[in-house]
């Protein structure tokens, strides 16, 4: 069986595709293209998918990965182009490599995330962002499965600071919008961007009068230096790949 690993993004307004939804969109991609898939053995059988740290609803990505096991071989950059012409533009697959030794998901310990505060000056965000980093614990709620629960959102968080101020349109006046650069580990539990918001609004009061606009730029494996290498990179060598 050969397998294939593939970075896709979520644009736009598909950033609101659930992805259980791109799921389901995914695998009518699958057939449209009449990709070879594999499928698990049993009464019911499923296609061979395995998805890595997908990004929340609502939030766009430009580094969500999966795998995919197949039944013949294909050439991974034919794949890629096939995949992303019977998927609906904003729902995009970037790469495509032959999948090498080793576990996507033991690939993916930190995210990078792009965070857009309209409407809130670069400076409150600043004292707001230092607010955090001084705090040695910053506990916030959450509802999940299990009920409400309290976690710290402090402790996962590595890179915090506010970036630059965006361009105003050029058709109106401008308009404050901090530009935050954010980079979690994957810990237990998960520590999303809306967390760290929410700590900002714990530590220093900060509430976003419209709603933030997130996008995950990267997940991958975090180095000493603050980096995030891509989880393809491993598998790069020897094969072929797609890109635009």
């Amino acid at each position: 069986m050969q397998r294939i690993r593939l970075r896709y993004a979520k644009r736009g307004p598909l950033r609101f595709t659930s992805h259980r939804d791109f799921a389901r969109a995914f695998e009518r991609a699958l057939r449209r293209a009449a990709v070879p898939i594999a499928y698990s053995q049993g009464f019911t059988p499923h296609p061979k998918i395995s998805y890595a740290s997908a990004a929340p609803t609502g939030v766009g990505s430009e580094a969500e990965y999966l795998e995919i096991g197949l039944q013949a071989e294909v050439d991974p950059a034919e794949l890629r182009v096939a995949l992303d012409a019977a998927l609906s533009p904003g729902l995009d697959i970037i790469d495509a490599v032959l999948a090498t030794e080793g576990s996507l998901a033991d690939r993916i310990n930190a995210s990078r995330w792009l965070i857009e505060l309209p409407e809130i000056e670069p400076a409150v965000a600043a004292n707001a962002v230092e607010a955090f980093l001084a705090a040695q614990e910053v506990q916030v709620e959450r509802m999940t499965k299990q009920g409400r629960r309290s976690f710290d959102a402090r402790s996962a968080v590595t890179v915090f600071a506010v970036s630059k101020q965006s361009d105003a349109p050029s058709e109106g006046a401008a308009a404050p919008c901090a530009i935050i650069d954010l980079v979690v580990r994957q810990v237990t539990p998960a520590v999303r961007p809306d967390d760290v918001l929410s700590g900002l609004r714990v530590v220093a009061g900060l509430e976003p009068p419209v709603p933030p606009r997130v996008t995950r730029l990267a997940q991958g494996t975090l180095t000493p230096q603050g980096e995030i290498v891509d989880p393809l990179e491993a598998d790069r060598e020897g094969a072929t790949i797609g890109g635009r």
